[in-house]
């Protein structure tokens, strides 16, 4: 599960977020199979529309539900986009590729 908490396309995330990068957080209720579909499905459509322009943190909720009420996260499996601003969010298992690249507005980058 520690796996899960933060992963990057490219490179360890130092803090330092280039302008030209997305920042994703992809919240999670655990390891079920909605969560694990929905971390593949993103990181999918990461790896297709942004290839090594990302940063995706995946965070469990169950581990670490103060992120939660930060984020306002009402429902998982939910993805915000938190650059470039401003915030978008889309919840679901992120299976309808459309519905997640309209919701996160990454549709004109492919």
């Amino acid at each position: 599960m520690a796996a899960w908490r933060t992963t990057d396309a490219t490179q360890p995330d130092t803090g330092n977020t280039p302008h030209d990068r997305y920042v994703l957080r992809l919240f999670v209720a655990g390891m079920t199979a909605r969560s694990t579909r929905a971390v593949e499905n993103i990181r999918t459509l990461c790896e297709q529309y942004l290839p090594g322009a990302y940063n995706l943190e995946v965070i469990n909720l169950y581990e670490q539900p103060v992120l939660a009420s930060g984020e306002q996260i009402i429902a998982a499996p939910t993805c915000v986009r938190r650059f470039p601003l401003p915030t978008r969010r889309v919840i679901g298992d992120m299976s309808n590729s459309a519905r997640v690249l309209q919701g996160l507005d990454l549709v004109e980058h492919k």
